[in-house]
């Protein structure tokens, strides 16, 4: 029998976040997947220097990519450099590949990274989250919603 997995993903250090998707998307469901890296790219990483902010994931031939995601180049690295935007492999079960495949074909979704992240082992984590657009009525009525939140916590604070 299989372990269940984890609600919340043990994230010691947030390497680079993207806020902006969870305002562009409804977050259906979230995976993590751990990246392929070479040594330089994990070092910048541990430097904390990445962003996600325009990157994208995607399904090819049987894997799911990481594309468009900015690790800049190690300061100290030689001619082995890596470089920057280059596509980088995610590595998942295969039943959540078929999920995530199946998903993006026949609904339309979208596949997002919301952070990266080094775990508990020292491992550097991508949280991927299976996302449906949102149109700009959708986006008012999130920042309507938020907005009444902070309103009322201000409210229910000041009465007692």
């Amino acid at each position: 029998m299989a372990r269940p997995k984890p609600e919340t993903f043990d994230k010691q250090k947030t390497v680079a976040e993207n806020r902006r998707a969870r305002y562009d998307y409804f977050i259906e469901d979230k995976f993590e997947a751990g990246l392929m890296l070479t040594g330089t790219e994990v070092k910048a990483l541990r430097a904390g220097e990445a962003t996600i902010a325009e990157s994208y994931a995607e399904v090819r031939d049987g894997a799911v990519w990481l594309v468009n995601a900015n690790v800049p180049e190690f300061s100290h690295g030689n001619r082995f450099n890596h470089e920057p935007r280059r596509p980088r492999k995610l590595l998942l079960n295969a039943r959540e590949i078929d999920k995530l495949t199946g998903a993006v074909e026949r609904k339309g979704m979208t596949l997002v990274p919301l952070s990266i992240y080094f775990n508990g082992r020292g491992r550097a984590k991508v949280e991927l989250a299976l996302a449906k657009g949102k149109n700009s009525a959708d986006k008012r009525q999130t920042t309507k919603d938020r907005d009444w939140q902070r309103d009322k916590a201000r409210l229910m604070r000041e009465r007692g």
